[in-house]
């Protein structure tokens, strides 16, 4: 998709950035449609089939928890997610050359709200809720809509997977 003003439309502005306004001021560019296929969790962990969040019914099939992590809306859970994904814990979140990093969102209370991938050259990708994925800078999508970044979290560029 286009950079904003250059083929957004001007209602898919006005809605991303009354929920985001911090954005007014970025160079954030739109990346793919609405869809309600993933969110923001399953998007930073690179799953994009899948709504991902802690639902206390185990049975729900229509959002996914890995197995064996708390279903709670915490930070401890959130961070065993990222964990079992390979993920450990860091403060820093400048771009690493051979890191791909996740940053955890929290409101004032610390319950988690948003998570967000570093892309390679240090920008951010996120998926916000039901509406678009976006590129930013991380701090754009602080405010009252997902409070701050609490956590942040490195592991190694997996390799791409061999030919077939």
């Amino acid at each position: 998709m286009a950079p904003l003003g250059q083929g957004a439309g001007p209602a898919l502005v006005a809605e991303i950035e009354k929920a985001f306004p911090r954005l007014r001021a970025s160079a954030y560019t739109v990346k793919s449609p609405r869809t309600r296929d993933y969110n923001c969790i399953a998007w930073a962990a690179g799953a994009m089939n899948q709504w991902w969040w802690p639902d206390p019914d185990a049975a729900n099939d229509a959002v996914h928890w890995p197995a064996g992590i708390a279903r709670e809306e915490t930070l401890s859970a959130f961070a065993a997610v990222f964990a079992a994904l390979g993920y450990v814990s860091c403060v820093d979140e400048a771009y690493e050359p051979g890191y791909e990093k996740v940053a955890l969102f929290a409101d004032a209370a610390g319950v988690p709200t948003h998570a967000a991938r570093q892309l390679p050259g240090g920008r951010w990708t996120s998926k916000l809720g039901f509406l678009e994925d976006i590129e930013h800078d991380l701090h754009d999508l602080a405010g009252e809509e997902y409070g701050a970044v609490v956590q942040l979290f490195p592991r190694p560029v997996l390799p791409a997977p061999a030919p077939a």
